[in-house]
């Protein structure tokens, strides 16, 4: 007779009990070997009287059933007699099966309740305060302007992305009419567009007309502008959209003039 040696740990009932046990033996929670773990549940109980513990009504309920089930199982099965019409072969249920599925059941909230468990550990690791009103601190704080220098290179590579989309943009078939404007004169129309537009536009908005004529003249002007520091431009970020700027005392000069 093999001899197992329990460990009183506190179980929070029968079930707790018995999952144990059969991790411990490593049986096959689908095929319980009852007369093995009536036993070993027995000796529990048995051990629990000798310390002359208070042993709750539920783990001898418990008790009484593995007896229940373990005599069902010791007893003659009676073999179904067969009709003779149906062949069909009933078979009885297995007693085991209410305690298997309450064991089941029990071992999935056992599981999801030490997840919640290691959560809230891990919750507890973590130590959080309300939101502060900063406000206060920030008062008298502008926000840094963020520039990013705009090169010759930079120009260059704004208007030959803005020539390509202005060729896309180009209908399939189209007749212009041929009109002369000089670099001078784009330039004041570029100031008064500024002016306008409270001295501040996109670089690409300052190419209305597709003709390829009017955005070469209008791409000078721009950098003519520049040379005479009457306008400036910025640029956020790499590759972003370029800005231009008048300078306001380039523009009251040129307007002026």
């Amino acid at each position: 007779m093999i001899h197992y040696n329990v460990k009183i740990d506190a179980f929070e009932g029968p079930l707790d009990l018995l999952l144990h046990l059969i991790n411990r033996l490593e049986i096959d929670i689908y095929d319980i070997p009852v007369a093995q773990i009536t036993e070993q549940y027995l000796i529990y109980i048995k051990t629990m009287s000798e310390l002359k513990l208070d042993i709750a009504s539920e783990f001898l309920v418990m008790a009484a059933t593995l007896l229940a089930i373990k005599s069902k199982m010791l007893l003659p099965k009676h073999e179904e007699e067969l009709d003779d019409l149906d062949s069909e072969i009933s078979y009885e249920e297995d007693p085991r099966d209410e305690l298997v599925e309450r064991l089941i059941e029990y071992r999935k909230y056992k599981e999801a309740a030490h997840d919640l468990k290691s959560l809230e550990e891990e919750r507890g690791l973590m130590y959080t305060k309300p939101p502060s009103d900063l406000s206060d601190f920030a008062k008298d704080k502008q926000p840094e302007k963020t520039e990013i220098n705009v090169t010759l290179y930079d120009m260059l590579a704004a208007f030959q992305k803005l020539l390509r989309r202005k060729k896309l943009q180009r209908p399939m078939a189209t007749k212009i009419a041929r009109q002369e404007i000089s670099i001078e004169a784009r330039m004041t129309e570029i100031m008064n567009e500024l002016k306008l537009k409270k001295g501040r536009r996109n670089f690409n908005d300052l190419f209305p007309v597709a003709a390829k004529e009017h955005i070469v003249v209008t791409f000078l002007a721009v950098l003519e502008l520049i040379k005479r520091k009457e306008i400036d431009v910025e640029q956020h970020e790499n590759f972003g959209d370029i800005f231009v700027l008048a300078v306001k005392e380039g523009a009251e000069g040129l307007g002026n003039s």
